[in-house]
């Protein structure tokens, strides 16, 4: 297994749902009024740090992430439903910044800490939302707003479980070359 210390991935909230236009229909009232519920909101991006996690391999082939967007308003004053939120697991150590301006969002130290990387869209108002005491029958409603787009760098922080010490010459380099994948310049210094 390679070991993954930085990637690079892209995120979309969840569109909120459109507000509904509708208007009842029952039997003697031939003027119901408007019934048309609001659009769910979109799911947001959640990261959360994962103890049982050590790599950032899963982000590396898979780069694009989305939450669901919110449901449309019915009639019958129903609302939508909204999005589910979308968890992105990292390991504990991860330092999250901003692709784009550069800026460390967060540094997830703890077991369980969480940050919502994209904020889902508000859903729509429907036109029951907009009834007045002089609009009494609205004919319009509210789309649903689109969720926040970021593009994001983890790079992840470890400690050394082992250290190496020792005087000049005496084979770091060649021990380290032989118990791990690391290629250590090796050469015979004279000092």
């Amino acid at each position: 297994m390679h070991f993954i210390d930085e990637a690079i991935i892209k995120i979309q909230a969840g569109k909120g749902g459109n507000g509904c236009i509708a208007f009842r229909r029952e039997k003697y009232r031939p003027r119901g009024g408007p019934s048309g519920g609001n659009g769910g909101h979109g799911g947001s991006v959640i990261l959360r740090a994962d103890h049982n996690l050590s790599t950032l391999l899963d982000y590396r082939y898979k780069r694009h992430y989305k939450a669901p967007n919110g449901e449309h308003g019915r009639g019958k004053d129903q609302h939508g439903a909204n999005g589910e939120d979308f968890i992105i697991k990292l390991p504990v150590g991860t330092v999250v910044y901003d692709e784009e301006t550069g800026e460390q969002l967060c540094d997830l130290v703890k077991d369980g800490q969480t940050l919502i990387a994209a904020k889902g869209g508000n859903g729509g108002f429907g036109n029951m939302h907009y009834t007045t005491a002089t609009r009494q029958a609205p004919d319009f409603a509210q789309p649903g707003l689109e969720g926040e787009y970021r593009e994001l760098r983890f790079e992840l922080k470890l400690l050394a479980d082992v250290g190496v010490i020792g005087f000049p010459n005496v084979g770091k380099s060649t021990l380290i070359s032989k118990l791990s994948k690391a290629k250590p310049k090796i050469a015979d210094y004279p000092f």
